[in-house]
């Protein structure tokens, strides 16, 4: 796992040891890519970019009060990023969301993820390694749960039930698809393959689900999906489930990037068209035409086995045929007639907590019973 050191810590909310504790990798884009020649103009200037920041220089720039407030950001925060991302933290926006932060802190408030996995995301994908992004929604609030990346959640804690329902998608698409060994739902590994899990909000108070919603992150993970989108001129696969991930890459170049769209993978809506959208497959086929088939994102998550080469249609026998894969699918019917078969459907979670606040789902909710 890659990380910088641990930052000091004055922290008494947190409830688990620090496990980000070592040094990021320095490897270069292409040690990681091994892209073919056509790429090392994108490189020479995604490296020159993060390369030519004076970090140190930076941080004596700051007033003794932005210090102190961004010291989180100072010493987590993978400098790939900081580099792209230094004039959004001294903003008042920002600064102000920090005051908030160090107040729940003061209060004794108990924060998810652990501080000093909130910026693990940056850690575990730089920016030069990203080609593909999962927009999240709020981070789990439950103990144990977050840990800095969407969806993902550390052992032994079971995935969560919109993550049983991510696995059904790509067995859909990747019948070779292993789910994890004891319900697992650690997802580091596809962040080390280039798939940057943001969620829009970076912290919550315990057991108090978008306890910490527009107080100033959403506007700072905006600034880092543009920030992908600026920077990876190549190209990059935007994955966004419901419609609060959808208005966050609205802003998105299409000509550019891909970007697909469906429902939530919620179980409040899955069923009204994840298990058979073909993200998982349309995002390797789009990544193989602008990087070369090496260079697709290998989504098993079990040793041994290898979940990448696309199959010509869904495992489900009542799906349609793929079409080919377009830079923009959008799936919402809630009326669609084609649903997964037995094999396929989605797992039952063995706990009643769902610790997934579907935000898309639970509008759709409100809205049925207001015109009820």
């Amino acid at each position: 796992m890659s990380s910088p050191a641990g930052p000091k810590r004055n922290a008494n909310h947190l409830t688990t040891p620090p496990v980000d504790t070592k040094k990021p990798k320095n490897g270069s884009i292409t040690s990681f890519f091994r892209p073919p020649k056509a790429k090392s103009a994108e490189s020479k200037s995604t490296s020159t970019l993060s390369s030519s920041f004076n970090k140190q220089k930076w941080v004596a720039s700051l007033t003794p009060e932005q210090r102190e407030l961004l010291q989180l950001e100072i010493e987590t925060l993978d400098e790939s990023w900081l580099s792209q991302l230094k004039e959004e933290l001294v903003t008042p926006e920002f600064l102000a969301l920090k005051r908030f932060l160090q107040k729940e802190k003061q209060s004794g408030a108990k924060i998810f993820p652990p501080e000093n996995e909130i910026y693990s995301w940056s850690r575990h994908t730089p920016l030069h390694k990203v080609k593909v992004v999962i927009v999240g929604q709020d981070p789990y609030h439950n103990d144990n749960q977050a840990h800095g990346l969407a969806f993902s959640v550390r052992p032994p804690t079971p995935a969560p039930p919109s993550l049983v329902n991510i696995y059904t998608g790509i067995k859909n698409d990747y019948p070779s698809f292993q789910r994890p060994p004891n319900k697992g739902g650690l997802l580091t590994i596809w962040a080390e393959r280039g798939v940057l899990m943001l969620n829009t909000c970076l912290t919550v108070r315990a057991h108090q689900p978008a306890s910490h919603s527009n107080k100033g992150w959403e506007r700072f993970t905006q600034r880092a999906i543009d920030t992908v989108a600026r920077v990876r001129s190549r190209g990059v696969v935007f994955l966004a489930w419901g419609t609060p991930a959808g208005k966050r890459v609205a802003g998105i170049n299409r000509q550019k990037h891909s970007v697909l769209q469906s429902v939530h993978p919620s179980p409040l809506s899955a069923s009204r068209g994840f298990f058979t959208n073909g993200h998982f497959k349309k995002c390797n086929e789009w990544l193989a035409t602008r990087y070369g088939p090496d260079e697709v994102i290998d989504w098993s998550l079990t040793s041994g086995t290898k979940t990448s080469v696309p199959l010509a249609t869904i495992q489900s026998p009542s799906a349609p045929a793929e079409k080919p894969a377009d830079s923009v699918t959008k799936i919402s019917d809630p009326q669609a007639s084609n649903t997964p078969d037995r094999a396929t459907q989605p797992m039952k979670s063995q706990t009643t907590d769902e610790f997934d606040d579907d935000v898309d789902a639970l509008e759709a909710l409100v809205a049925a019973e207001t015109a009820s």
